[in-house]
């Protein structure tokens, strides 16, 4: 396996244990770096907790102390997980100043193990958009070219990743806030089962929805962040009991006779330059012995209604909770409680999540509840079902991630559903809580990255991971953009 498959992390783990670059060398590399940087990847810096975690991992490895392979391993996080004493914003106006005063369970566990955070990157204002944009610092820049978005929400870890400040980061994915940036950015992106890995501390959009998960450079890196954060977590009462992840030894399974599914509504109205990579990666799949086979899953047509009705509706409801009472920002002239509420939430608060909490507060009202909530919830169990029997028959699904490929930064949409049509290949994900991942597999005419989206049945990360995995040993895409930017290995 060539230097570049095999993943950063390993390659870092030992070039520190060979004692080839000290952590705070490598850690220094990546701020200086960033500092350079002009793609607006990051919200914040946490340079002294970067160094001093450094600092402590070069303690442990000059003593001969066995250390994790994740330590001194420098990665980021979305600006929506909660770091204790750290500004976390949501990419808001409304929780500016904000510092947790814990960690959230994810971050915890990479902390615990070593790892180091470099800091806090952009996104899409409460993980609500496609394309980063709905940022109170404006969008991050695709590595590739900055004239073009990154994809949404979690475009500022996709960014960095690919642009290789951080070798890698911690996302969250409600409707696609994984995938989608990593196929704009040329990166694989990992959307974990629902309940597979901790949502404490990951400031909740559509609490129903949300997974936190990987961006980075390559499928093992992917699995080696996946398994150290996945399990069982008693703070979140979503999380299974019952699931222990162990993707990394599956890896190298062989996948001769797999059956891979290819539901043909996925396809309609998909960019023939986004189609054909796709196509081309079916072959590659056949010459390792899988077997395609053509269906129609005709109930995917109705997930994104049902997405954005549902998840507005969670949106309207969790977003209560920013007032201008606790914490974040305030507006300084009201005459009483009611006026000072609804200044600081008009003006702390961004259009798009204004629009979408109107929204979920417009299907949940009187009169519309059953009209619009409850018949949306029903189609999900629908759509769920129709999801479940196609895994009866297929191992996993092959697909699109986005219809395009990144379209141009401040471009105009007159009708914020041109913007929402841009979930179409990924909300179904979240609707059935089921995994997926976006893998990078080409180029479009204007070098902009191509990704082909693979799903499993719940809790199959190991097999659509090893699957990932097996695509790229067995072709020649490299990601040269993370090699040629930010720091060298």
């Amino acid at each position: 396996m060539s230097a570049q498959k095999r993943g950063i992390i390993k390659r870092v783990n030992s070039m520190l244990a060979k004692k080839e670059i000290s952590c705070k060398e490598l850690t220094q590399k990546y701020l200086d770096e960033i500092k350079k940087s002009e793609l607006n990847a990051y919200i914040s810096l946490s340079e002294d907790e970067a160094m001093a975690s450094a600092e402590n991992v070069d303690k442990k490895i000059s003593s001969g102390e066995e250390v994790d392979v994740l330590a001194g391993i420098p990665m980021t996080l979305k600006d929506n997980i909660s770091t204790s004493g750290i500004e976390t914003t949501c990419a808001s106006k409304i929780l500016r100043g904000y510092r947790p005063i814990y960690d959230a369970s994810a971050w915890k566990t990479l902390k615990d193990k070593g790892a180091v955070l470099l800091g806090k990157t952009n996104m899409d204002e409460f993980a609500m958009g496609s394309s980063c944009e709905n940022s109170c610092i404006g969008g991050a820049k695709n590595p590739h070219n900055t004239g073009y978005v990154t994809g949404g929400s979690s475009g500022g870890g996709a960014s960095a990743v690919a642009g290789n400040i951080a070798a890698y980061a911690l996302g969250s994915d409600t409707g696609g806030s994984i995938r989608q940036p990593a196929s704009f950015c040329g990166i694989v992106g990992l959307k974990p089962t629902y309940g597979s890995v901790s949502r404490y501390g990951l400031i909740a959009y559509g609490s129903g929805f949300d997974q936190i998960g990987p961006l980075t450079q390559t499928a093992e890196d992917a699995s080696i962040i996946f398994d150290a954060i996945a399990g069982y977590d008693p703070m979140d009462s979503t999380s299974n009991p019952n699931y222990e992840p162990n993707s990394y030894e599956s890896l190298n399974n062989d996948i001769k006779g797999l059956k891979i599914g290819i539901p043909k509504e996925y396809y309609d109205g998909v960019d023939e330059e986004v189609r054909k990579p796709i196509e081309e990666a079916m072959k590659v799949y056949e010459s390792l012995g899988a077997k395609i086979e053509h269906f129609s899953l005709p109930e995917v047509k109705y997930t994104l209604p049902v997405y954005y009705i549902l998840v507005c509706a969670e949106a309207a409801s969790n977003l209560a909770r920013f007032d201008g009472v606790r914490y974040g920002y305030r507006t300084e002239h009201y005459k009483d409680i009611n006026e000072m509420m609804c200044k600081t939430r008009s003006e702390g608060f961004g259009a798009e999540v204004k629009r979408r909490i109107l929204l979920g507060n417009y299907v949940l009202s009187s009169g519309y509840y059953d009209a619009y909530y409850k018949k949306a919830q029903n189609l999900r169990k629908v759509i769920m079902s129709a999801f479940y029997e196609a895994f009866k028959k297929y191992d996993v699904l092959l697909t699109p991630v986005s219809p395009t490929t990144a379209f141009p930064a401040n471009k105009s949409y007159s009708n914020p559903q041109e913007i929402y049509l841009a979930d179409i290949c990924t909300v179904p994900v979240n609707t059935v809580g089921i995994p997926g991942i976006s893998v990078p597999c080409g180029f479009d005419s204007k070098g902009l990255p191509i990704g082909m989206q693979i799903l499993g049945d719940k809790f199959s990360e190991s097999k659509i991971l090893n699957v990932a995995h097996k695509y790229e040993i067995a072709t020649d895409y490299v990601n040269n953009k993370c090699l040629d930017m930010g720091v060298r290995l």
